[in-house]
């Protein structure tokens, strides 16, 4: 094979992949029906600088008698797309809802590819807001993850906003929307499908990969502890493996949002520069997270941020 024979059959591979790639094709995207009705994908643990960024939350779809409701459409519009193919391969039914649990573009930017559906978008009543004000960010950011010629409008806000608790109705199955006061970030939203008592509990919920903490480090300890008294039979973490129970779905990250708080407390009362907070605190405890480093010094920077002057 000559230099030029070898460059064409390149080309036409990469191009091949390439299509493949935009089309959204599903051969490797996993699905699981967790519960009756109840259907998730599970994000990869990689960093944000990862070529499959785009794929690290777990996102999926509930399937009631009358029409779905989506839960999460992850991190690009191709990974929308396959999520939307996935569903296609499994029910016809009208997808009525696209439920947003906040605004972190891997929950957010696939909502593109069910903007046809002329389904309803649904979120946290501060979340419009809050897309609005990271939409310059995304698009510049995550341009790649949006489509080609991507403008203001590759990104869809919710237009149903719940300030409390709503119930909506999928046809014989009933969801129950909660809003939570500013915790992981300032619009976190649960949903939970009462037939079956499955909490799909967005990034309040880490499992196996380290929290990330982008609102209130007092707001999340306190919503941890009222999670712990919901009515619920199985957890779907917004990353890493589903549970049977909440207790043992929350077991780890409340030990470490504690920890984050007590010994953050510590450092300022001893007089630590926020520097050498990042680098002492927890630091024995780094092998019980996936992707610790990248995450874990934001984490204690935005904690000694809020607490400085509690």
């Amino acid at each position: 094979m000559n230099y030029i024979t070898f460059n064409l059959l390149t080309y036409f591979i990469f191009s091949i992949s390439l299509s493949v790639f935009a089309s959204g094709d599903t051969s490797n995207f996993n699905l699981t029906e967790v519960v009756n009705g109840n259907y998730v994908h599970i994000g990869k643990h990689v960093s944000i600088d990862d070529k499959q960024h785009d794929d690290i939350a777990n996102i999926g779809f509930i399937v009631g008698d009358k029409c779905i409701a989506v839960i999460d459409t992850g991190g690009s519009i191709n990974i929308g797309t396959q999520l939307h193919k996935k569903i296609r391969s499994i029910s016809n039914k009208p997808i009525c809802y696209v439920i947003n649990t906040h605004v972190h573009y891997d929950h957010v930017l696939g909502n593109k590819a069910f903007e046809n559906d002329k389904t309803v978008f649904v979120g946290h009543q501060k979340l419009a807001e809050g897309i609005e004000h990271n939409r310059q960010f995304f698009l510049t950011q995550f341009k790649s993850d949006l489509g080609e010629n991507p403008d203001t409008s590759s990104i869809i806000a919710p237009t149903e906003l719940i300030e409390n608790t709503k119930q909506i109705d999928l046809g014989n199955r009933i969801l129950t929307l909660k809003a939570y006061p500013t915790s992981h970030s300032h619009n976190d939203l649960i949903v939970i499908d009462n037939n079956t008592k499955t909490l799909w509990a967005g990034d309040l919920i880490f499992r196996q990969r380290i929290p990330s903490l982008t609102g209130s480090l007092l707001g999340w300890v306190k919503v941890m502890e009222e999670l712990k008294d919901l009515d619920v039979k199985i957890v779907i973490p917004g990353h890493g493996n589903t549970s049977n129970s909440i207790d043992s779905a929350i077991e780890q990250q409340q030990a470490y949002l504690q920890n984050l708080l007590d010994e953050t407390r510590k450092a300022i009362a001893d007089g630590q520069f926020v520097t050498d907070a990042m680098e002492n605190i927890d630091k024995e405890n780094h092998w019980k997270w996936l992707l610790h480093k990248f995450q874990h010094p934001t984490n204690v920077s935005k904690a000694y941020t809020e607490l400085e002057w509690e």
